[in-house]
């Protein structure tokens, strides 16, 4: 089956390396509450706006910022799209089918998910959903591509 927008197969390892150590990364950031200084560095923001109060309010502006979520979120995003997006070894008309299927329900699910979060949970928390979500698309249809290609 001839697929111009899958990757390589080679890509396949190195995408399950960056998305299984950003995930673990990622949990350990969010379950431990830690605003690491880490690598904290001067970066160029397209727009900061901090506070009503900040002098360093605008567009493109150089502000110091820990970088540590930004790495994170690379690697769950570059991880991600390496391994959903890598053929298998074998990619023919069914596997076609199995990613196309997955593809659909993974985002179907993912925003029945999200009215069920919309509906019952607000404020900060609703904002925490809503970052998630950035990552809950990619990481339904890993899943459930996997899931169906190990039982078929």
């Amino acid at each position: 089956m001839k697929s111009n927008y899958l990757l390589s197969n080679k890509y396949k390892i190195p995408g399950w390396i960056l998305l299984i150590s950003g995930l673990i990364a990622g949990v350990f950031l969010v379950a431990s509450g830690l605003d690491s200084n880490l690598f904290e560095m001067k970066v160029l923001a397209l727009y900061n706006g901090d506070s009503i109060f900040s002098d360093h309010e605008g567009f493109f502006k150089i502000i110091e910022n820990s970088i540590v979520d930004e790495i994170i979120t690379l690697f769950i995003i570059i991880g991600g799209l390496l391994v959903g997006f890598s053929k298998e070894k074998v990619e023919d008309e069914f596997i076609y089918k199995l990613r196309k299927d997955s593809l659909v329900w993974a985002i179907i699910f993912n925003y029945i998910v999200l009215i069920i979060m919309t509906i019952f949970i607000y404020d900060i928390t609703f904002f925490n959903v809503m970052i998630f979500n950035m990552f809950t698309p990619l990481l339904f249809f890993i899943f459930r591509f996997n899931f169906l290609k190990s039982i078929a």
